[in-house]
């Protein structure tokens, strides 16, 4: 299995721990490109394939996504049939 299977199943698993890096990696493994939101975004990030974007929030100080981030992630992710 390779790192993109596993982060998948690892983000289904809604674990607590699943940082704004690892979901990052996912984004991009899954055909997404970073795009920063100009200079007042803060620590708002797009993640864009084609039409589909995907907004996260870096969070600080810790390094975990919110629970309600890691939903909407897979939500938007099964919607697209991506994963």
């Amino acid at each position: 299995m390779g790192k993109k299977e596993k982060l998948i199943q690892r983000l289904l698993q809604k674990p607590k721990d699943f940082t704004y890096d690892e979901a990052s990696s996912l984004l991009v493994y899954l055909g997404f490109e970073k795009s920063n939101k100009g200079k007042t975004s803060g620590s708002r990030v797009r993640f864009k394939r084609g039409n589909l974007a995907v907004d996260l929030h870096r969070p600080h100080p810790r390094k975990e996504l919110a629970n309600y981030q890691i939903q909407d992630l897979i939500d938007v992710l099964k919607e697209s049939d991506l994963i």
